[in-house]
């Protein structure tokens, strides 16, 4: 950004609004020039609200699961294209490209992650069956089953200064996918770069209007305006977030509020983690990387770093050497690879705070008042010196209570695994702790120790140190948040993250209604029997299409021959007395396969035509013992249909009872099939 620095508009309403004041500067993170102006002033954001309900809200529910995950596949993919634009932007902030790619690529990820969810794990309908069908009465005719549905308001997300493209796109990927519009709060520091982010989305033309709003600014009177339908996610420091969270209406109208908040994450080494050993050279490795990434501006970064008593001295040595071999300065200059705080704002907040910690321990590297900075000014810039600071008595409460939210991490000595859990715990709630060992029975202990307290554990060793994501890394499948001072919230986590923006609502009703309600066959809905299910491509193909065949009456012979053919000579199928003695079977009883293998052979239709393949067996249960003359019936029957986006072809979920000659169950499972859409 260059020349007279532009006040940022704000895009909300269907369009982009500027404010009705000049507003206030954001300087640049490395050399202290204003790099924009931002202001709220004159917006109607209760009007922004209102629009994503009622223009965003509904655009985004006639969309199914698959058509979201297709639009944010296609967003993801654009955005891929402007990576190099918003990392060029993000050295304002006082990034490295490292620390831009982390944050930009880690977003656009998340996305491709969530697009996949969509479209693999859902259904191609606009709601989702939530668990399974529950029997409420003895004859099978009442049932129930929970449904998830989209909440019908807005998800409003007001976001940290450290990642102003991943923070956005995390809250923004789980909302879209369940179907609910977006309204984004920036920080001010980092506004700028959301701001671009925002404005390539809308260039795109991608998304429904309304599903994604920005206000650049103050949030001003808008929770306000928030009603029961509407969510908020907040990032940020643990007191602002209890002042949001007590904000009258929020607690008037029950609002959703997720919080991620300060967090003293934690990294332990273990004792068999000696110097020499891989563990070893890991923990050291994760220690300076979590301390300089994004100069330690992430909510996941090491706070306190445990380590035996006696390998503490070990510990501090190699740390020191690293950061000592840490250039900082301006992140465009191609030496540095530590750039600069967000603003002198942070600096002299983690100032502050170094000093509380300076009162429980010593800094045994880094000067928190001066560093040597590569091409850049130091008193202009908001750089910082890494900081490594020890305890050498862990029951102080200052590194416990206390967090430096810049390049500081405090090395501290335990002597027991009982202690190690202990301090753990003192931290009151983190989002991520990390356990180096090679050591199964300790990691085991800590883990299972410490997981009360923290919403996200790594376990690091050599074995997958390889393909490990690391200690900062929250990934989209996953819960990342943890309880207490962390804000006792929970953001990504997959599909868990998707039913936060949705109702959970319990229907109680007949096989039929409730087939028709959720979309998928339940048993005692009505089937449609006639032309074979496997001569219709997916076109044609409906829910309830079924097929009844057999009986197929199993003799010794049968038994006897997969035996022989398969080499499962187990008692049961080939012995006469054992299997007599057995007080579940009472005699000779057919292989529980061979009874799928038949069934199989009932139900198919062997000529060529729309079905592809068969691709597994899923709950696959064998409930009645198969004798020799027994007949056995099958019912297949189309439970549910998922057509695949991009492809020629769906996936079919057949609902397969196998039956004896009295009506018993033998045998339930779902057959997995690939089936053409035409033909």
């Amino acid at each position: 950004m260059t020349g007279v620095p532009t006040v940022l508009p704000s895009y909300v309403s269907g369009g982009w609004r500027r404010p009705s004041d000049d507003g206030t500067p954001v300087r640049d993170a490395v050399t202290g020039h204003d790099v924009a102006r931002i202001s709220a002033s004159g917006l109607d954001l209760g009007a922004a609200l209102e629009h994503g309900r009622r223009t965003g809200g509904p655009a985004l529910r006639e969309l199914t699961f698959h058509q979201r995950g297709a639009l944010l596949k296609a967003l993801a993919s654009h955005l891929r294209e402007h990576r190099d634009e918003l990392y060029a932007l993000s050295a304002h902030t006082g990034a490295t490209r490292g620390d831009a790619k982390f944050d930009v690529d880690g977003g656009i990820g998340t996305l491709f992650a969530y697009s996949s969810l969509a479209r693999r794990e859902l259904p191609d309908d606009t709601v989702c069956a939530d668990g399974p069908v529950l029997p409420l009465g003895k004859g099978g005719t009442f049932l129930g089953r929970h449904l998830l549905t989209p909440l019908h308001g807005v998800a409003v997300q007001i976001n940290a200064f450290n990642f102003p493209v991943w923070g956005p796109l995390e809250k923004f990927a789980p909302a879209f996918v369940a179907g609910v519009p977006t309204l984004v709060k920036p920080a001010s520091q980092t506004a700028y770069l959301t701001h671009r982010l925002v404005e390539l989305i809308v260039e795109s033309g991608l998304l429904p209007e309304g599903a994604l709003q920005l206000v650049c600014g103050g949030a001003g009177d808008l929770l306000d305006h928030l009603t029961p339908q509407d969510l908020v996610s907040f990032t940020g420091s643990a007191d602002t977030a209890r002042r949001l969270r007590a904000h009258p209406t929020v607690v008037r109208h029950s609002v959703r509020f997720n919080a991620e908040a300060d967090s003293l994450n934690l990294s332990a080494l273990g004792p068999d983690a000696t110097p020499g050993t891989v563990e070893f050279d890991l923990y050291v490795d994760s220690l300076v990387t979590e301390m300089t990434v994004k100069a330690g501006q992430k909510c996941t970064a090491i706070r306190r770093a445990f380590v035996p008593a006696e390998l503490i001295d070990d510990v501090e040595q190699a740390v020191a050497e690293r950061l000592a071999a840490v250039p900082v300065g301006n992140p465009a200059h191609p030496d540095v690879r530590m750039g600069a705080l967000a603003s002198l704002e942070q600096r002299e907040e983690v100032r502050r705070s170094l000093k509380a910690l300076r009162d429980a321990g010593r800094v045994v590297f880094g000067d928190p008042d001066h560093v040597d900075v590569v091409d850049a000014d130091p008193e202009r810039g908001a750089f910082c010196s890494p900081v490594l600071l020890r305890a050498d008595d862990p029951d102080r409460a200052e590194p416990h209570e206390v967090e430096a939210f810049g390049p500081v991490s405090t090395l501290m000595p335990y002597r027991s695994v009982e202690q190690l859990v202990d301090l753990a715990a003192r931290g009151q709630g983190s989002l991520a702790g990390s356990v180096v060992t090679a050591d199964a029975d300790f990691a085991r202990a800590v883990v299972l120790g410490a997981a009360p307290w923290h919403g996200r554990l790594l376990v690091l060793n050599a074995d997958d140190a390889g393909e490990s994501t690391g200690h900062g890394s929250p990934l989209p499948h996953l819960v990342h948040g943890g309880p207490g001072r962390a804000g006792g919230g929970q953001e990504l986590a997959g599909l868990h993250g998707v039913a936060h923006h949705m109702q959970r609502t319990s229907v109680q009703a007949s096989p039929a209604v409730l087939s028709a309600v959720t979309g998928e066959w339940v048993a005692g809905a009505p089937r449609r029997e006639g032309e074979h299910p496997f001569r219709k491509p997916l076109s044609r193909l409906r829910v309830g299409d079924a097929v009844v065949a057999g009986p197929r009456t199993v003799t010794s012979e049968d038994i006897a021959h997969f035996a022989e053919f398969t080499g499962d000579t187990f008692y049961a199928h080939t012995d006469e007395q054992a299997a007599a003695e057995n007080p579940l079977f009472g005699g000779i009883v057919a292989h529980g396969y061979l009874v799928v293998s038949l069934a199989a052979g009932l139900f198919v239709s062997p000529e060529p035509g729309p079905v592809l393949a068969n691709y597994g067996l899923e709950n696959l249960r064998f409930l009645t013992p198969v004798k020799p003359g027994d007949s056995l019936t099958v019912t297949l029957t189309a439970k549910r249909i998922t057509p695949r986006t991009g492809a020629d072809y769906g996936e079919v979920r057949w609902d397969a009872d196998v039956t004896n000659a009295e009506g018993e169950s033998v045998a339930k499972y779902d057959v997995l099939t690939l089936v053409a859409k035409e033909g």
